[in-house]
């Protein structure tokens, strides 16, 4: 025999004939009587389970959303409180699938299905080689150039593989910057375009010599006196000075520069206001100065809230510097006791030469403005000749520098081409 519940939820139990046996209905009887297990109003009855806890999936109430009290008392044995509804919870998803990772080189997909297998292979090893290549701290021009010739010819392939004018002119872009990117590694080092010649180590690189000559071109025109040996220090002091308007310098370094002229040149550009000493130092306590306590000086004009005449940062700053100091302080032109003016035309014929040593741009024979070179070194333009023999004996000049036609024409030396500020 077995209860349980009909499908419109009254209660059965299985017996002869499919009526309900005495024994139930005395049991109902009783509760009734005692006041327990009242059926749920609408007809509803709670079905028990083994924990107590009636289920109230076929309650009206429940359906409704009525309170189990406002619809009748709970079946004996059982808790009061009605249990809150199941939570229906988001309908369950599928898997998702990973992204796939397609190759790409110059925002182009490389498709999977390439033919042949090593030119796909090739544009996905040159896209990759290119993303390293932009995370690289420092540039390096030869392996650009390089990356840039593969490409070159693996897109060429690509367009004759698929017919594709785009790729052909992409092909021909590549072509095109690998030569761009050559020539500037070759006027970086000083060499022919092409790999023919020597390699030389300049001090400067292309854009810093653009630097120097705006420095020179500022001393040449803004020069706050005239000689020879006041432009020098003007010039070696503008460029400690270049980025902040302050700069160190020591008694050796004004000693080199000026020799014995030091103290009253130096007095003198303090004299006109383009030069500050602290309150306490002078100008003879600037030339005892030490590496370990040098001496601090200002420029004015090139202080922070003065106009910028220069833009260039820390690192140019130094290598402008110790490039000029490289210059002035060449050992031969020490050994021939060349003066201010001979040095200045040092430097002035180094920042203005190409890479092969050649005077000015343009021509083979274009050299320099005489008038342009006069005013800088502090010289009248016939005396310019003359120092560019001093030079020329010194070995910083080739022997067929002359002074013609109002222009300087030259060659630097072998030995000082590591010096040239690449025209």
């Amino acid at each position: 025999m077995t209860a349980g519940t009909g499908d419109r939820g009254e209660l059965f139990v299985d017996g002869t004939g499919g009526g309900r046996t005495d024994g139930v209905a005395a049991g109902r009887t009783r509760r009734s009587a005692a006041g327990v297990g009242r059926a749920p109003a609408g007809g509803g009855a709670a079905v028990m389970f083994s924990d107590g806890v009636p289920s109230l999936s076929h309650s009206p109430a429940a359906t409704s959303g009525a309170p189990a009290g406002s619809t009748g008392v709970p079946a004996e044995g059982t808790r009061s409180t009605a249990l809150p509804r199941a939570r229906t919870g988001p309908p369950r998803r599928g898997s998702r699938r990973e992204k796939k990772s397609w190759p790409k080189i110059a925002q182009r997909i490389v498709p999977d299905d390439l033919q042949p297998e090593v030119l796909r292979l090739e544009l996905t090893e040159l896209g990759d080689a290119f993303r390293a290549y932009q995370r690289r701290p420092e540039p390096d021009l030869p392996v650009l150039a390089e990356l840039h010739d593969r490409k070159a010819r693996a897109f060429a392939l690509w367009a004759d593989v698929t017919d594709d004018a785009t790729l052909r002119e992409e092909a021909d872009r590549a072509a095109a910057a690998a030569r761009t990117t050559r020539e500037m590694d070759a006027n970086r080092r000083g060499v022919p375009v092409g790999g023919e010649g020597p390699v030389i180590e300049r001090l400067l690189t292309r854009g810093q010599g653009v630097h120097a000559r705006t420095v020179l071109e500022h001393v040449r025109v803004g020069s706050p006196l005239p000689g020879a040996e006041a432009r020098l220090a003007v010039l070696m002091l503008t460029l400690r000075a270049a980025r902040a308007g302050t700069g160190n310098v020591t008694g050796q370094d004004l000693g080199g520069w000026l020799q014995g002229d030091a103290e009253r040149v130096l007095q003198e550009l303090v004299d006109v206001g383009w030069l500050l000493l602290p309150e306490d130092v002078t100008a003879d306590d600037a030339l005892m100065s030490r590496p370990e306590e040098p001496a601090q000086v200002t420029v004015p004009s090139l202080l922070a809230g003065a106009p910028r005449p220069f833009f260039f940062g820390k690192v140019t700053r130094a290598r402008l510097s110790g490039w000029a100091q490289k210059v002035v302080g060449d050992r031969k032109l020490r050994k021939k006791k060349a003066g201010a003016a001979t040095r200045l035309l040092a430097v002035y014929t180094a920042a203005h030469s190409r890479p092969g040593g050649c005077l000015g741009g343009g021509g083979e024979d274009a050299g320099l403005a005489l008038d342009e070179v006069a005013q800088f070194c502090g010289l009248r333009p016939e005396e310019v000749a003359e120092h560019s023999g001093l030079l020329t004996a010194a070995g910083w000049l080739e022997e067929e520098a002359a002074t013609t036609d109002g222009r300087l024409r030259g060659r630097l030396a072998e030995r000082v081409l590591p010096l040239s500020g690449l025209l």
